[in-house]
């Protein structure tokens, strides 16, 4: 593993940093207020190739590898979590699972829309009742012979009121368990499927997350991505690169706010010199540099992995899970260093505060990743 980026990477990085300050900077205060989607700036990261960064450019995507992924993650999620997830989703997720497993047929019609950023996509695992048990789908795709006939609910899905394509991981066997299990391919439009109203979330308020209903919609079966049964494979080997894509917007909101406090300490003066010359002061910064470094590695290391096409599960679980304990409590200490200050939302550390809860959520738990590691270490 090397530990200098191309000039390829280092592009990729500026762009992405560019992007931020430029794009998402300006209104992301408003956004966050009014849970406002960043519609124009995902189309304009779209335009950029950021939404199938590492898609084929064959099926309309930028070729990039997983190391400028995580460059251009970190960087658009120290400024707006809420459009990094959209460009973390399609990604790893949905452009992902259709370029490793879907057929050429399929890649035409949906890949390339989605990896050329004309649309994006949705990725629908969780429900109700089934969120990290992923073998406990209560959504049903009954095979009708040329189409399935879909029921059910699905929750939490980021880009589900805004996505074209959605991914939709159901039940079709009950008594063959894990085994019975399908993806398939939906249309928003098909009939039969309805977009329940927006979650009023605590953080990456800008994003689109809203339950789905499925009421006998027919999906055609050449909709379905991979053979019969193969759902649940396809779910766990997708979301081990989504864990990349998470544990880099952990990574990003961390460093995010590690900046704005390492600034604000240079700043802000008590007892006659700079707070940064406090000793205190000093601690938290050094340990907060530390421990984002060592999340940074780990994320690097666990892109490096799937880059040479090793494998990356247990490396993707780890940076996941400690990524997103850097980034709850690097932002925690950065509102500590801002004071009163840190309390409002001009100063932008407690909304990066708040977006850090969710990346200790989504993509399995930090428990979830912890049986993850665990069956590595222990097999």
């Amino acid at each position: 593993m090397h530990f200098e980026f191309t000039e390829e990477q280092l592009m990729i990085r500026q762009a992405a940093r560019d992007f931020a300050q430029n794009e998402l900077k300006p209104g992301v205060i408003e956004r966050d207020e009014h849970q406002k989607f960043p519609a124009e700036q995902i189309k304009k990261l779209g335009e950029l190739g950021f939404l199938g960064l590492m898609v084929s450019p064959e099926y309309g995507g930028s070729g990039m590898d997983a190391i400028s992924y995580v460059l251009a993650m970190e960087e658009l999620s120290k400024i707006d979590s809420s459009a990094s997830v959209v460009v973390s989703v399609n990604n790893s997720l949905v452009c992902y699972g259709l370029e490793k497993f879907g057929t050429e047929e399929q890649k035409q019609k949906y890949l390339v829309p989605l990896a050329s950023g004309q649309v994006h996509g949705a990725f629908c695992l969780s429900e109700p009742e089934a969120g990290s048990d992923a073998t406990s789908q209560r959504t049903t795709a009954i095979d009708m012979g040329d189409h399935y006939l879909l029921n059910g609910t699905k929750n939490w899905i980021t880009n589900g009121g805004t996505a074209s394509t959605y991914l939709v991981i159901a039940q079709t066997d009950v008594a063959k368990g894990h085994k019975g299990i399908n993806a398939l391919i939906v249309e928003k439009g098909m009939p039969g499927f309805t977009v329940g109203p927006k979650e009023n979330k605590m953080g990456i308020r800008g994003s689109d997350t809203h339950s789905l209903m499925f009421t006998d919609v027919k999906v055609p079966k050449e909709n379905r991505i991979g053979e019969d049964g193969f759902g649940f494979k396809f779910a766990m080997q997708t979301l081990e690169g989504g864990r990349i894509g998470i544990a880099a917007q952990a990574l990003g909101i961390a460093s995010g706010a590690f900046e704005l406090a390492t600034a604000y300490a240079k700043e802000r003066k008590t007892f006659g010199k700079p707070i940064a010359d406090h000793q205190a002061i000093q601690f938290k910064l050094a340990d907060m540099a530390t421990e984002i470094e060592a999340a940074r590695l780990l994320c690097l290391k666990a892109a490096w992995l799937k880059d040479n096409h090793k494998p990356y599960g247990p490396a993707s679980a780890m940076a996941k899970l400690f990524a997103s304990e850097v980034a709850m409590k690097t932002t925690v200490e950065a509102v500590q260093i801002h004071g009163g200050y840190g309390f409002v939302k001009e100063y932008h550390v407690e909304r990066l505060m708040r977006d850090a809860k969710i990346t200790q959520i989504y993509e399995g738990t930090s428990e979830i990743q912890k049986i993850v590691i665990s069956r590595d270490v222990l097999k």
